[in-house]
């Protein structure tokens, strides 16, 4: 019995020491082999990468560094164009400007000197005739264009019957009004000059009177020789009669 216990402890004993002598010679060599060589070329590759980049970039540097010149060398010749392109364009622009305002003034000054307005001079005189017996029809009237483009005139034949001195008509002014035909200044030279309004209304602005006046049906004014007048406005159905002395005058617009 005693015999047959050693023998089986003996075996595996045996056993374990081969296997432990065959493991460890194997592990030893197979660990140095991995990993001396790739200590190595961990060394070698990484100067090797850092030169070939450092070769690399120089150059590339160095020709930007060529290049920079080349760039400058166009921004100046660019500069002196915008400048002389600049003051070609100021030059121009200014002068034409003071030119044209000399011109705009003397524009309105040459009608400012034209609206000078000869004074009136002595009412014309009357050579009375022998008068006429004359009389006009209100149903045989008939208007007719005459010293207004903005009025008709029913002769009411007083130069017949008074051989000159006297005219009269009937004045129906056509609207609606058009200041920019009917708003003219303007005066007559006349001995005398009374106007009777029929219907409708006028407003005018007379020298002297402080402002507009509006003539009704039924308003009754005189003109004296020379005061200066316009109309302003009427109403499309405005209706005077007009008494003036002598029957040929003047009149100045201005």
């Amino acid at each position: 019995m005693a015999t047959s216990t050693k023998t089986s402890s003996s075996r595996p004993a045996k056993t374990a020491g081969k296997t432990a002598n065959k493991a460890a010679p194997k592990a030893a060599p197979k660990a140095a082999s991995k990993t001396a060589p790739k200590t190595a070329l961990k060394k070698v590759a990484k100067p090797a990468v850092k030169a070939t980049v450092k070769a690399a970039s120089k150059p590339a540097v160095k020709k930007v560094a060529v290049k920079k010149p080349v760039v400058k060398a166009p921004a100046k010749a660019t500069q002196p164009a915008t400048r002389t392109f600049a003051k070609a364009a100021a030059k121009p622009a200014t002068k034409p400007a003071v030119k044209s305002t000399r011109q705009a003034a003397a524009k309105t000054a040459s009608p400012a000197a034209s609206r000078k307005v000869p004074k009136p001079g002595k009412p014309p005189a009357i050579k009375w005739k022998p008068q006429k017996f004359v009389v006009t029809h209100l149903k045989d009237a008939e208007f007719k264009p005459g010293l207004r483009a903005y009025a008709h005139y029913r002769d009411l034949a007083l130069d017949q019957a008074t051989g000159g001195a006297v005219q009269a008509h009937v004045i129906r002014l056509i609207g609606p009004c058009d200041p920019k035909v009917v708003s003219l200044p303007h005066y007559h030279g006349v001995q005398f000059q009374m106007l009777y309004m029929l219907k409708g209304w006028m407003i005018g602005e007379y020298e002297g009177q402080g402002g507009p006046i509006k003539m009704e049906a039924g308003s009754c004014w005189i003109q004296p020789h020379g005061i200066r007048h316009t109309v302003l406005d009427y109403s499309d159905n405005c209706e005077m009669v007009e008494i003036i002395l002598p029957a040929k005058f003047a009149t100045v617009t201005y």
